[in-house]
């Protein structure tokens, strides 16, 4: 015999307030895991270091870092973007080495007009080169609610997922004579910041300023990762036992990736012909 609705909906509940919580109880506390770089008051610790926020007015954005570097790891950041008339204005978050030759891996937020969508905007460097640009619409609101975005980085992809879909798989092609980030610990940056010279169609649209100030909030921060200090990872011995070490795309998550790209992906470097007349970069003719 089926069970009464009632009864359906109270197990439901029971297990998404579980899951809630064991979400808290892994996510790291900002204070520990982060310093504020600059911006002053503009960013703030708060709910005793599970909540961060970042805001940007006429003076000034802001910005922090990671206490610590890593050198592989998944890692799950929560954000919730700047509401309303966010035209000129980026959130940008990542993942970088230091150095002309450093890597680097990409999620920037672009702003706009009330009621148009955000452009999510990702990049990934490796020995200082760059210009791997994939641009996606987001399938829902961003600044409603908090959503997951993710870096899977091991040393044969980096994935970027959006509330644990695929969106993007940048692989290690270095059999072929490309490059990939896998030598040099990278550190989490994130900021808010005005870039209306190009954000918003091309620098068209201003910063309203009047709208000001501007607020991206980040929560449950969980990195499953190897730590770097002093020239030794904390993933030297064991590593082989984390899930994310071999993890690739399985079928269904390769179907998803091709969903998202087919319906949300506006900008592709890989088919941009105009941009690469002599040939597109290597790693575009690797199916």
């Amino acid at each position: 015999m089926a069970a009464p609705v009632s009864s359906y909906n109270s197990v439901t509940s029971l297990i998404l307030v579980l899951s809630t919580l064991i979400v808290i109880s892994c996510a790291s506390n900002f204070n520990q895991e982060f310093d504020i770089t600059w911006g002053g008051s503009r960013a703030q610790v708060l709910n005793n270091g599970q909540l961060l926020k970042l805001s940007l007015d006429r003076g000034s954005g802001s910005g922090f870092q990671s206490k610590n570097e890593y050198l592989f790891g998944k890692i799950d950041m929560q954000l919730k973007l700047v509401p309303g008339n966010s035209a000129g204005t980026v959130t940008a978050y990542y993942f970088s080495s230091q150095g002309p030759t450093h890597d680097e891996i990409d999620f920037e937020f672009l702003g706009n007009l009330s009621g148009d969508p955000y452009t999510l905007h990702t990049n990934i460097y490796t020995q200082g080169k760059g210009n791997r640009e994939q641009q996606f619409r987001l399938w829902f609101d961003p600044t409603i609610n908090f959503h997951t975005y993710t870096i899977l980085w091991n040393p044969r992809h980096v994935i970027y997922m959006v509330d644990g879909i695929p969106i993007r798989d940048f692989k290690n092609l270095e059999s072929r004579g490309i490059a990939f980030p896998k030598n040099q610990p990278m550190r989490i940056y994130s900021s808010l910041w005005d870039a209306e010279d190009w954000a918003t169609r091309g620098g068209l649209i201003k910063t309203d300023w009047s709208q000001a100030p501007f607020i991206a909030s980040y929560q449950n921060f969980i990195a499953d990762a190897c730590t770097w200090s002093s020239g030794t990872s904390s993933c030297a011995s064991g590593t082989m036992n984390k899930a994310w070490w071999n993890q690739d795309l399985d079928a269904t998550s390769e179907e998803r990736m091709r969903w998202v790209q087919k319906n949300y992906m506006i900008y592709n470097y890989c088919t941009d012909m105009k941009r690469f007349p002599q040939g597109v970069p290597p790693e575009c003719l690797v199916a």
